[in-house]
């Protein structure tokens, strides 16, 4: 066994036991641990990991533990870039492409209707899950943080909050979505992306007082469902202008 000192930085921070929170502690490791390991071993999901530094130096999850290593784990970074430091990933972890797990309906529902490309079916196994964000390359979002520590899910977020609306609020402050929110552009229905049409295409198939009363509308091509902006639309409308913020929807 070795001994490694460990501080986990803001957010990280409530995957841990209260005594190890906001200050460095030491835990004894395996002999040659990777840095991944014992990170989930600590209750953190490496999903939720943007940068390392061992000792100062940044490092991968490959990364072997030795005897006296003090260790410092970041989330995702809002203010300023660090691209040039990552080496936990390809990549950074900010994709606005997501797969919610059987537990999330909600909130899927809110993530399309603010624009965010998100497959859900209250259907998808674990394992399904795993493999549509691989094949994807989509963010897990889930609130089983076993299923953010496979090793197969490279990008993901532990949901917090247990309420939809919340739960985006959560997601549009960590992952700074806002400024790319493009609402009522996906189907509710299938996540396909929504076009404008003329009246007179779809004219068959509105009911009589959509008919009489509306103007615009937009038709998803891939199950073929009808939107117009009536009351049910508004609704809509004013629950993400509370979540997006004022004047977010033009």
């Amino acid at each position: 066994m070795v001994a490694a000192g460990f501080r986990f930085y803001e957010e990280l921070n409530d995957f841990l036991p209260a005594p190890r929170r906001y200050r460095e502690f030491t835990t004894a490791c395996a002999e040659d641990a990777s840095v991944k390991h014992t990170i989930e071993s600590l209750g953190v999901p490496h999903t939720e990991v943007e940068l390392i530094l061992v000792n100062g130096e940044s490092v991968g999850f490959e990364h072997r533990l030795a005897e006296g290593d003090r260790v410092s784990v970041y989330p995702r970074f809002e203010a300023f870039d660090v691209t040039p430091l990552l080496r936990v990933r390809d990549r950074p972890l900010r994709v606005s492409r997501f797969v919610a797990d059987a537990h999330l309906g909600g909130l899927a529902r809110l993530l399309r209707m603010a624009g965010f490309d998100t497959l859900y079916d209250n259907r998808y196994r674990d394992d399904e899950v795993v493999a549509i964000a691989g094949r994807d390359g989509r963010i897990v979002l889930s609130r089983d943080r076993e299923l953010l520590k496979r090793r197969a899910v490279s990008h993901g977020c532990y949901v917090h909050a247990t309420e939809p609306e919340a739960q985006l609020r959560e997601l549009l402050g960590r992952l700074d979505l806002a400024r790319s929110a493009r609402p009522f552009s996906l189907c509710l229905r299938c996540n396909a992306a929504l076009r404008p049409v003329a009246k007179a295409e779809v004219l068959a198939r509105l009911p009589e007082r959509v008919r009489a009363g509306q103007e615009r509308f937009s038709v998803c091509d891939a199950c073929g469902r009808v939107y117009w902006e009536g009351s049910h639309w508004r609704a809509m409308r004013r629950r993400l202008e509370a979540l997006l913020g004022p004047g977010s929807i033009g």
